[in-house]
């Protein structure tokens, strides 16, 4: 492969899932709007950012620094069917647009150079045929897709052979993978000249083929992936529908097992895609084509996604609208453009690429959109003294606490193991001395009549108690009349040889059982 890259203009709508939610709610421009996933930030808009709102941010943490702002969930169909006139504009300048997600596009440029008189001539082409549907947008121009996507960020033309000495100085954090940028700024690299002032065989041996990969990146070598070649036809798979299909969720879900079927195929060749060619045909011979580029490897899931984002685009165009579809899809075809060897770009840490998390995570994700934030929780292990109180559920998406928080010395906590049956409200409970009467616990916790009977549940005549321990008195948040409470909790085995917790309340005078031991 060429170290050199070839001339490419990219062009970036800032901000684009704020820009479609805007036009879809009809919202003031200067209104503050956060897009969210999984209750997390994905794009936000100027206003809120001056907010100190930022990608990656919670839901709750952002609604805290800015009340006002209007928070809204991700579509990534309305996404690309917005994007979607904005393809046709560029593919009016030059052919094979390749499409990095809504809102991001790059074209070779080296033939339309040759056609407008100069690179500059290209881009004020492109503003002109773009202007018509947004004024919202950059263009750069550089070697290789990745600097001419950073070229666009700032509106730049960068001249052909320097792209290297551009992105030097810009941060390490401009490569998309958090848990490679976490690794580096760890080993004191700040900035992409210095990841790629390493020697490259070191950075293989080092970080993996994913590593190596990034840092030909960072050098402005080449954006694309090493050993990135084109797959024989072989691995072309057509996609027929009788009787033809007009709704999108009806073609992505028909064509399921084919896209699986795609990425096997490569897999078992030892091959991974990394960009592909979409091509969709109505029954009266109306056609669009895609190319697809993902900065990892494709998964099935992602194909499908993919296919939803073109069709969404390209089916909802309107009659009069150049290439506008005349009537149902009969034909979808996926043609593998380039590949890398599988493993280059590895997702999961044991093996794997991580497909079925991120099914799970999207699907948990969708229901917590159409339900409510809390309508997903997670299970998690907390700081407090009772078990009840051990065992919080957060919502899904959000921080879970950190360990440290439940390994905190809580004086009062009950010892290991924990009651496999907690009652939630405690049901009262009878613990009863020798003599019949209520076992009381003193203010210093003392019990002068042990515990010689007691009545859970249902049962009407009290059981003896064989043995018992504690008691661990707990009188916590005594500075807040409302949730103040003081507790005594014993540990007790009847007869039957089952164990429970109870526990006894010294402002109701009452005991309760909290909990039941297998």
């Amino acid at each position: 492969m060429s170290s050199t890259p070839p001339r490419m203009a990219a062009v970036w709508c800032p901000d684009w899932p704020v820009s479609t939610v805007r036009a879809e709610h009809e919202l003031d421009p200067d209104a503050p709007i956060a897009v969210l996933t999984a209750n997390r930030v994905v794009a936000c808009s100027h206003t809120a950012r001056q907010q100190g709102i930022g990608r990656g941010l919670r839901r709750r943490e952002a609604q805290g620094r800015c009340p006002e702002l209007i928070v809204l969930p991700r579509n990534e169909a309305a996404e690309a069917r917005a994007f979607e006139p904005i393809l046709a504009a560029i593919e009016t300048i030059a052919p094979g647009v390749e499409v990095g997600r809504p809102g991001l596009a790059a074209i070779g440029i080296k033939g339309p150079t040759r056609y407008f008189g100069g690179e500059t001539a290209v881009l004020h082409a492109l503003s002109r045929s773009i202007a018509e549907h947004t004024a919202d947008v950059l263009i750069g121009v550089a070697d290789g897709a990745f600097a001419a996507e950073q070229a666009a960020r700032r509106g730049s033309i960068i001249p052909a052979g320097t792209s290297p000495d551009f992105l030097a100085s810009l941060p390490v954090e401009t490569i998309d993978e958090p848990e490679l940028v976490d690794l580096l700024k760890r080993l004191g690299l700040r900035t992409l000249g210095s990841f790629a002032a390493l020697p490259a065989a070191d950075v293989q041996a080092r970080f993996g083929p994913a590593g190596a990969w990034a840092h030909r990146q960072a050098g402005g070598i080449d954006a694309r992936p090493i050993a990135g070649r084109r797959p024989p036809i072989e691995f072309e798979v057509s996609i027929s529908f009788e009787p033809p299909l007009d709704r999108v969720d009806t073609i992505a879900f028909s064509a399921r097992g084919a896209v699986e079927e795609f990425v096997s195929a490569l897999a078992e060749h030892g091959l991974a895609c990394t960009c592909f060619e979409l091509i969709a045909q109505t029954d009266r011979g109306d056609e669009t084509v895609r190319r697809w580029r993902h900065a990892g490897v494709l998964s099935a899931v992602d194909v499908t996604d993919r296919i939803r984002w073109q069709l969404e685009g390209w089916l909802s165009r309107r009659s009069d609208a150049v290439n506008a579809p005349r009537g149902p899809v009969t034909l979808l075809r996926l043609t593998p453009i380039e590949t890398v060897p599988t493993g280059a770009h590895q997702r999961a840490l044991w093996g794997g690429d991580g497909a079925g998390d991120e099914r799970a995570h999207r699907a948990l994700a969708r229901v917590q959109t159409l339900l409510g934030h809390g309508s997903v929780a997670t299970p998690v292990v907390s700081g407090g003294r009772g078990p009840a109180q051990r065992t919080r559920l957060i919502p899904w998406g959000d921080d879970r606490p950190g360990s440290e928080i439940a390994e905190q010395p809580w004086p009062g906590r009950l010892p290991s193991p924990a009651p496999s049956v907690i009652l939630s409200p405690p049901r009262p409970v009878e613990v009863l001395d020798d003599s019949g009467r209520t076992v009381v616990v003193t203010e210093r916790g003392i019990i002068p009549n042990p515990p010689a009977r007691v009545t859970p549940g249902e049962a009407v005549q009290p059981s003896r108690v064989t043995a018992w321990a504690g008691p661990w008195p707990v009188d916590e948040r005594w500075w807040d009349p409302e949730s103040h409470q003081q507790l005594v909790r014993l540990q007790l085995v009847d007869a039957t040889g089952r164990a429970y917790l109870v526990c006894f309340d010294v402002a109701q005078y009452r005991w309760f059982l909290e909990g039941i031991y297998d």
